[in-house]
């Protein structure tokens, strides 16, 4: 017998229950631009294999890295993931695991997360972290609301240095709440007086380093204002490898780091999925959102691991969680913590200065070029560079060229006036000194 576990009476008595009129009612808060995507060009029905010839035809439009020379960056990036890694998470009993909860036979699951914690406490200069959240944007979110809890303040200031996705994610997070956010204006030369932002009724700031435009901030005078004030200072590194060769947040002062973990073990993906890091203080740690793997012993006095400190019921509380996110990016977090083994520390500042020499070596050649302005001269492996023409025409010119040569500005900050001449380009390992001979060629014909 069919399964169909709903009328239309069940629905009809429902939606009076609910006090609405209809289902559409239900979705007032989704903007009307992100409804009704209808694909009115697409077949009601088709076989596999006409599908699979189809859905491949279209992706072939698409030039993917490494088929041409890649420079695109802006919070994703293209490195090199040892064929190890792909390997190891292939096994069954970390491709099929899910949630930890019976400690006596998921141990490996819980050893993996243990060590991914105590990584991303290192990489952060931080005393604790937790098993990971769904990516950097989110982690953000949620970092923002435990400033708040910690501070008992409402005020937030976001930084001009910060990703507009992440700016995004944090706004919507608190769009129906109390709370008080303000947007600075887009900060690409490294200018922003964070310090005047902070007054006694801040929580936080969120800054991030390496910016959205590439450049790096210092952050011990803006660590040490806030907490004059009584504030909290969020850290954002959207490009985790710049670790291996830039103080570590934790040094310059920070209260919570939140970063986007993709850069180890995770390839690009087409935006996801990603893995969220997130580390604080020790002691904020009963604030901190999502799991937290712990190391006990036993009856016998054996080591063992635990999920310690929350548990999954804790997460839906609704209003009195302290994170309505109750389960983390545990593949991704296992395929980060595999590559980082493999490089160890020493592998991994060899490999940030091979991201810092490419990226020097793309900038030194473009700056050679008649009427191109380097704009982040403190940069890791991404910057920004100003154009004499439209940033926009330009990328596209270069496409026909089959080089990627960026993210023009425009695209992450189209309200603002101005910015269609600068261009955000990053280099990594990746990149070849053929790589970047195409791109200087390319632009030097495009701007003829």
């Amino acid at each position: 017998m069919r399964y169909l576990p709903l009328t239309d009476p069940d629905r009809s008595a429902m939606l009076q229950a609910v006090g609405v009129a209809s289902i559409d009612d239900l979705f007032v808060d989704v903007p009307q631009a992100a409804r009704g995507v209808k694909f009115d060009d697409l077949p009601r029905f088709a076989s596999e294999l006409s599908v699979e010839r189809q859905l491949t035809h279209m992706a072939n439009k698409n030039m993917r890295a490494g088929s041409s020379p890649f420079f695109i960056g802006a919070g994703a990036y293209w490195h090199h993931v040892p064929a190890s890694v792909d390997h190891l998470i292939q096994r069954s009993e970390f491709l099929t695991s899910y949630t930890p909860y019976q400690p006596e036979i998921s141990q490996g699951t819980l050893q993996v997360l243990f060590e991914f914690q105590t990584q991303v406490a290192m990489l952060t200069g931080m005393e604790v972290a937790n098993a990971s959240m769904y990516d950097g944007s989110t982690a953000a979110a949620e970092a923002v609301k435990m400033a708040m809890r910690i501070t008992r303040r409402s005020r937030v200031v976001l930084s001009g240095s910060l990703h507009p996705h992440y700016r995004d994610t944090i706004v919507t997070n608190e769009a129906h709440t109390d709370s008080e956010l303000e947007l600075c204006p887009h900060d690409m030369r490294g200018s922003e007086d964070l310090c005047s932002m902070i007054d006694d009724k801040t929580a936080a700031i969120v800054v991030q380093t390496p910016s959205v435009f590439g450049g790096l901030i210092d952050l011990e005078k803006a660590a040490r204002t806030a907490h004059e004030k009584g504030a909290l200072l969020i850290v954002v590194v959207t490009e985790i490898v710049s670790l291996g060769a830039v103080r570590s947040p934790g040094e310059m002062g920070a209260d919570i780091v939140v970063a986007e973990g993709q850069s180890l073990g995770n390839g690009l993906n087409f935006g996801g999925p990603y893995v969220g890091l997130f580390a604080t203080r020790q002691k904020y740690v009963r604030q901190m959102p999502g799991r937290v793997c712990g190391e006990t012993v036993d009856a016998d006095g054996k080591r063992g691991y635990v999920l310690t400190l929350s548990t999954r019921e804790q997460h839906i509380r609704r209003e009195k969680a302290t994170s309505n996110i109750c389960t983390n990016s545990g593949l991704c977090a296992l395929a980060f913590s595999i590559h980082l083994s493999l490089l160890g520390e020493k592998g991994l500042r060899k490999l940030a200065i091979l991201n810092h020499q490419s990226a020097v070596k793309l900038a030194n050649a473009l700056c050679e070029i008649d009427q191109v302005e380097l704009v982040t001269p403190n940069f890791f492996n991404e910057f920004t560079i100003a154009l004499p023409k439209n940033a926009h025409r330009i990328a596209n010119a270069l496409a026909d060229r089959d080089v990627l040569c960026g993210v023009r500005a425009s695209r992450l900050f189209p309200e603002c006036p101005g910015i269609g001449r600068y261009l955000i380009v990053a280099a990594t390992e990746m990149n070849t000194d053929e790589d970047r001979d195409a791109f200087v060629r390319a632009l030097k014909e495009v701007l003829r």
